[in-house]
Order: C-alpha cells, then sequence, then structure tokens
C-alpha cells in the first residue's frame, strides 16, 4: 500500500490549467484499480492518494505519468506501508506485517 503526497510547486492558475487532465488521470488510476481513495489537502496546496500495489516501481511509474508531474506543476512524497488495519470496508486491503 502507497500513500502518494501531492505538494503545488506552481502558481495555481498553472495548476488550475492542468486540473482536468490530472482528475482524468485520476479516474483512470481507479478504474484499473491502483487508486483506493484520493482528495485535496487542507489548506489546498496539493492532496493525497491511497493507492494499492506490492511493486514501488510501477506505483513510481503511475505517478510518473500524472500530467501535474509531466508538466512539472507539482511534487510527489511516495511513502509505502503496510496496512494491517482497517475499517470492515477496507478489509480486501489488509496486509500481514513483514518480520
Amino acid at each position: 500500500m502507497f500513500v502518494l503526497e501531492l505538494t503545488y510547486t506552481a502558481p495555481a492558475d498553472e495548476v488550475d490549467a492542468l486540473r482536468e487532465a490530472h482528475l482524468e488521470w485520476v479516474d483512470e488510476q481507479f478504474e484499473a484499480g491502483v487508486f483506493v481513495a484520493s482528495g485535496r489537502k487542507s489548506p489546498p496546496d496539493g492532496g493525497v492518494i491511497l493507492a494499492v500495489g506490492d511493486d514501488r516501481d510501477r506505483i513510481e511509474a503511475v505517478v510518473a505519468s500524472d500530467p501535474f508531474v509531466q508538466e512539472e506543476v507539482c511534487a510527489y512524497r511516495v511513502t509505502q506501508f503496510t496496512m494491517s488495519r482497517t475499517v470492515p470496508g477496507l478489509a480486501e486491503y489488509r496486509q500481514q506485517p513483514v518480520g
């Protein structure tokens, strides 16, 4: 499991010009089963995405395909973690800790 934290690195008007393309990309990742949750941070200086995967390189490749990244208007912080406890609705994503 991965937490993807986006932080805008460009002025709001540059980010807003790419928002529709970014949201289409987000929808594609939900449809592909890569993303489980997403939303804007508060204050709105970026966003947070919860992504499913075992392969960090694959997640990094997905991140690199974001129009925000391609146009250099945001930076991502990618954090991998083991989601061992969840609410019942997310039980299918639970993982066993390693070690």
